[in-house]
């Protein structure tokens, strides 16, 4: 055990205020409204609508919009700060959209024109631009991902995986996420008037907040506040609708309080998640009158002031908490005149200077029923001390698992690469929608099915009578055939029509989101994105919050294939003729004795500013007896688009580890698509189970494992290993 604690060192922000923390602080002060009319792209006069834009110049620096504001916030938040972060996780909805529009909408087919197109691709351009090397992750949890980010990163530091994590969130205003919630008839034409009696909606807005997380067992001289603790839930109710009790916010915020030990009574001021929707405010207000029946702590929400920014709305507000506890400046509840009666809330009206804050809930809720609150502290207050354990990699009972590729479901694609035939292709459509009703898929397309056919599955499998409490999903490019369709009506229309429906199903995590209403999994729900490493990110999640729960965790990683865009986006896909896609799904559970079948993700490390990826691989594994001692074979995975950097990585892997034993390149056999790692681990906890290597899979004769595991590579512009052990 050990008795660091994770602080606040340094923040960075850019609102509709402008660049830095200090414009924002000037902005709550006054008690002023940044929200104004749309200036960033034309929209017709019927549709212009009021906006949260950042209206100062940014470098473009040859980057779409989002990964400059995502720098300028970083650089901001490491100003003061020496060393380089060993990590960074970042909440991302959109990533470079609003440059995909254009090019989209010209007609552009050049796929070098789409390289910043992913969430991801925003994480790992701060990352580059900051020379960290450590694990580059991105959160893509609808308007809670900046939160959960924080989540994440405190687990990470708390688990001693990190000593200083760079987290925070950042979303660019798109015509993706500006059509979409006019469609959605959310907006307010007049500006967000949060829990106003008159209130109409939100006000769509751009911008990144990034803090510097840093973990110490004494407060830091720069340290600004303490990241006391954090929750996380999912509403399992509704795509888009919050649970209109508030059942799951209720959830989040006492999972938020019991991690930061603390009592509710503590609770000096809640920065409220507020967007000024009528369902969404009534939902907050009922659960907070359910937490706070008697008397209630300041509270607010700052997005009358600077609008909703999406992804990065739970950190922006983070830093604004911080304030409150290091300042004690306390936000307005700006664009609310009359408090609705019926929510018995009184929003602060105007902004308080010289409050004694030493305690702050912030809330953050998103599509899909995403929830997050943190609990943000008074550093130098004398919280109680909370041990907190060092862990090494979680390793994870297997209880299930299933697996879908084009030959088929997981029997199927067994027999195929037994028989030495590929997998490679779409999955086939009676299989995708097999054991659903048409009423049960009716609305859902590809992505959605894959994931609900794949959780259906492993959970069957796992023949568990409970339904999985946790999810995390993993995807390197969301829900294709939803945005394209969302856009593409878009552009026809003249951007008069686009469909509320493509739009709900085209974030990210709504897949996962759909897995948690079919299942009521009201535990956390992340939803990672990070490309070809999408699905090594959620087992290395749910590993890192498998310590906190006794719920089944379901795990999965899945991939659509477009016929235009993903061989625009994912640049391996271009050099294989057959289009693939698929997917694999494990129920797992935290393991607590020595048998039973078991993985975990044991490494994961950026390749571009770390030449010696492969020694730090070879620690993280034990080194060479560790290697020898533990693996029968081991699977490599190496994208076609870094296939000359991962060759020459997988030799001197096994160069440096001296391992003999059978090496399977399994994207060969699942085809090119971004979670087929997702496959691969299901295909090698199927060997380990059964104690042997098909001969097909290798072009040989079967291999006896002699009890040992298999090693899972990842290989290109991230290095990752996954062990699936007995």
């Amino acid at each position: 055990m050990t008795g660091e604690r994770v602080y606040i060192t340094g923040m960075g922000l850019v609102t509709s205020a402008g660049c830095g923390v200090s414009k924002a602080r000037g902005v709550i002060r006054s008690g002023e409204t940044r929200i104004r009319p749309l200036s960033l792209f034309p929209v017709s006069r019927n549709n212009r609508l009021p906006v949260g834009e950042v209206g100062e110049f940014l470098e473009s620096g040859g980057v779409p919009r989002t990964h400059q504001l995502a720098l300028t916030a970083a650089r901001e938040a490491m100003a003061g700060c020496k060393d380089i972060p060993d990590a960074v996780v970042m909440g991302v909805t959109t990533g470079g959209m609003l440059t995909t529009e254009q090019y989209l909408q010209t007609g552009d087919g050049d796929p070098d024109a789409f390289k910043y197109h992913s969430p991801s691709s925003v994480s790992e351009y701060i990352a580059h631009e900051l020379g960290c090397h450590g694990p580059v992750i991105t959160l893509s949890t609808a308007c809670s991902s900046g939160a959960v980010a924080i989540k994440i990163a405190l687990d990470m530091l708390r688990a001693g995986r990190a000593g200083t994590v760079l987290a925070g969130g950042a979303d660019s205003l798109s015509r993706l996420t500006y059509h979409g919630f006019r469609a959605l008839q959310l907006i307010d034409p007049q500006g967000a008037r949060p829990f106003d009696k008159d209130r109409e909606g939100m006000s769509v807005a751009e911008g990144a907040a990034v803090l510097v997380l840093t973990a110490s067992e004494s407060v830091p001289d720069n340290a600004i506040a303490e990241i006391l603790g954090a929750g996380l839930s999912c509403d399992a109710y509704h795509p888009s609708a919050s649970h209109p009790d508030g059942a799951g916010a209720i959830q989040a915020m006492q999972a938020a309080v019991r991690d930061a030990h603390i009592s509710l009574e503590e609770i000096d001021y809640i920065n409220l998640h507020g967007t000024g929707t009528v369902d969404n405010d009534r939902s907050e207000a009922r659960a907070l009158n359910t937490l706070f029946p008697d008397k209630k702590p300041l509270m607010s929400s700052v997005k009358g002031a600077f609008g909703h920014s999406l992804g990065a709305a739970g950190a922006m507000e983070a830093v604004v908490s911080a304030l409150a506890v290091s300042e004690g400046l306390v936000p307005a509840n700006v664009g609310c005149h009359l408090p609705d009666p019926e929510l018995t809330l009184a929003p602060l009206m105007t902004p308080s200077k010289t409050a004694h804050i030493h305690t702050v809930l912030s809330n953050s809720f998103g599509f899909g029923g995403n929830n997050a609150s943190v609990v943000i502290g008074s550093p130098r207050r004398g919280h109680p001390p909370r041990p907190m354990p060092v862990k090494a990699a979680s390793h994870l009972l297997v209880l299930g698992s299933a697996c879908l590729t084009g030959a088929g479901d997981t029997g199927m694609s067994l027999r195929a690469v037994s028989g030495g035939k590929s997998c490679r292709g779409r999955v086939p459509d009676p299989v995708l929608s097999q054991g659903f009703s048409p009423r049960d898929v009716r609305r859902l397309r590809r992505l959605p099915r894959l994931v609900l056919s794949l959780a259906s599955a492993a959970h069957a499998d796992s023949r568990q009578a409970d339904a999985p409490g946790s999810i995390f999903f993993g995807t390197g490019w969301g829900a294709l055939s939803e945005t394209y369709d969302f856009l593409t009506k878009l552009f026809e229309s003249g951007e008069q029509f686009p469909s509320p429906i493509d739009f709900i199903g085209s974030v990210h995590n709504a897949p996962a989101g759909q897995a948690a209403i079919r299942f009521g999994s009201m535990g956390p729900n992340i939803t990672a994105t990070g490309g070809d490493y999408s699905f090594e990110q959620a087992l290395m999640l749910a590993g890192l919050m498998a310590e906190d729960s006794d719920d089944t965790l379901l795990v999965v990683g899945s991939d659509e294939f477009h016929d235009t865009l993903s061989r625009l986006f994912d640049r391996s896909t271009r050099s294989d003729a057959t289009p693939s896609e698929g997917g694999g799904a494990m129920c797992l559970k935290r393991s607590e004795s020595d048998g039973g079948l078991k993985t975990a993700a044991m490494f994961y490390e950026t390749s571009k500013n770390n030449p010696s990826v492969i020694s730090s691989l070879m620690v993280g594994l034990a080194g060479r007896e560790g290697v020898r001692k533990k693996y029968g074979a081991v699977f490599a995975g190496i994208p076609a688009a870094c296939r000359k950097t991962g060759e020459a990585q997988l030799r001197e892997f096994l160069s440096m580890s001296g391992f003999e034993g059978p090496v399977i390149d399994y994207r060969r056999v699942t085809g090119e698509f971004a979670s087929a790692s997702a496959v691969a681990a299901v295909l090698a906890l199927q060997c380990v189970d059964q104690g042997e290597l098909p001969g097909g899979l290798h072009g040989g004769k079967a291999i006896d494992l002699k009890d040992k595991g298999i090693l899972l590579v990842g290989l290109g512009d991230f290095v990752t290993a996954i062990e699936v052990i007995h």
